[in-house]
């Protein structure tokens, strides 16, 4: 590939539009391109960002993680019920940890070894998660960061040099995702994996294991986003687990070119869409446009974005007989 299609990309395309998108906003809506507002506007889709990049880690592999923003929810609600009984920021943040790890551990084993598609293993451990978690671990549908916990407002109501510390987040799990699935032997398993799944197997990948990795991963930063979230609101609401959420997730990571049939893309794609999405719907809020009207402009992108992957993706009869989306 040479000349002007070597950058005719989903992902320069999309980057495009944002940039077109951020000079229409900052020339006609007032207020838009202010420092505040635009501090606000990254700070805003941070959570968003880190979310897409879990969830990018798993796609590329050839999956999909919709339990991902349950298990954000409910892993870090059960961190700030702990963190009212205890003196200690460790055990908290252990036993946070340690639910979104057996969460994805048990998504991959269901993928994986029981070999259910990933779409409806998935769901249905984000039911379960939700489930369980409002069941016996959390008393009520919001909880509030408690008084010791005040330094769980580091992870997002603070700034480091005037940057919000959800954009550093996002910067730091940007950048260690991508050099995870660059510059690793584990990364380019992910890729062989999602590119040829039979091929993998042949030579030798541990694509099982390997995809148990994945939804662990995935999990992990599932947790650090509930973190970001909890620390920029001083509370947890899991009521977010039956919001658009899990949607825009998908959106801004096949919005910015990482291919549902999955070996293609990567966390740069990722932060383009995230640019792109948050622009729009910063200038959208300044505008007063209703929230279902947002979500109709989103869900139109999304089907326009699912339609553009198939077309510069498309499912070979071996992706299909995986089912795994």
């Amino acid at each position: 590939m040479s000349g002007p299609k070597r950058f005719l990309n989903q992902e320069s395309i999309v980057l495009a539009l944002a940039l077109v998108a951020f000079c229409v906003f900052g020339i006609f809506v007032r207020g838009f391109a202010s420092t505040d507002n635009l501090l606000s506007l990254v700070r805003n889709v941070s959570v968003l960002g880190i979310l897409g990049i879990g969830m990018a880690i798993v796609v590329i592999g050839r999956g999909i993680d919709l339990a991902l923003v349950a298990t954000m929810a409910i892993s870090c609600a059960s961190t700030l019920v702990l963190i009212g009984s205890y003196q200690t920021i460790l055990l908290p943040l252990l036993y946070g940890a340690a639910l979104s790890v057996l969460i994805g551990v048990v998504n991959g084993l269901l993928v994986a070894y029981v070999e259910i598609p990933a779409l409806f293993a998935t769901l249905a451990m984000a039911t379960l998660v939700y489930g369980f978690g409002r069941l016996e671990l959390i008393s009520s549908d919001v909880v509030y960061v408690p008084a010791n916990g005040g330094w769980i407002s580091i992870f997002g109501a603070r700034e480091l040099l005037g940057v919000p510390t959800p954009v550093i987040f996002f910067a730091v799990m940007a950048l260690l995702a991508h050099g995870f699935l660059a510059c690793t032997r584990i990364g380019k398993y992910i890729y062989a994996t999602g590119d040829n799944y039979a091929a993998a197997r042949i030579t030798g990948i541990p694509i099982r294991p390997i995809a148990v990795l994945q939804y662990t991963l995935s999990s992990i930063i599932g947790f650090v986003a509930g973190l970001v979230t909890a620390g920029a609101v001083a509370s947890m609401n899991t009521r977010i687990v039956n919001s658009t959420l899990i949607y825009d997730v998908i959106l801004v990571v096949v919005l910015g070119g990482v291919g549902l049939s999955g070996g293609r893309g990567g966390i740069r794609n990722v932060v383009v869409g995230t640019l792109l999405i948050g622009v729009l719907l910063n200038g959208m809020t300044i505008l007063n446009v209703q929230y279902v009207a947002q979500n109709l402009i989103k869900s139109i992108i999304l089907l326009l974005a699912l339609v553009v992957d198939s077309i510069l993706n498309p499912r070979d009869e071996q992706t299909a007989q995986q089912g795994d989306i």
